[in-house]
């Protein structure tokens, strides 16, 4: 699964021991968040819900600051 810059920082931020902790943890701060920055919390979400959890566990997740 391919995911982008911003959307590997956002899984950094609510990263936790395994895929579906993490989809947990984003999806409780929707609410929280802004127009855009939902939109792409959402497709996150989506990208996140299609994967394996070996796929997860095998992903290397980095966050990068611009």
């Amino acid at each position: 699964m391919h995911f982008t810059v911003e959307e590997e920082n956002l899984i950094c931020m609510y990263h936790n021991a395994d895929r579906r902790r993490t989809i947990s943890r984003l999806t409780a701060a929707l609410p929280d968040m802004d127009g855009d920055m939902r939109v792409m919390a959402r497709q996150t979400l989506s990208k996140l819900e299609r994967m394996t959890d070996a796929d997860y566990d095998g992903q290397k997740f980095h966050y990068t600051e611009e």
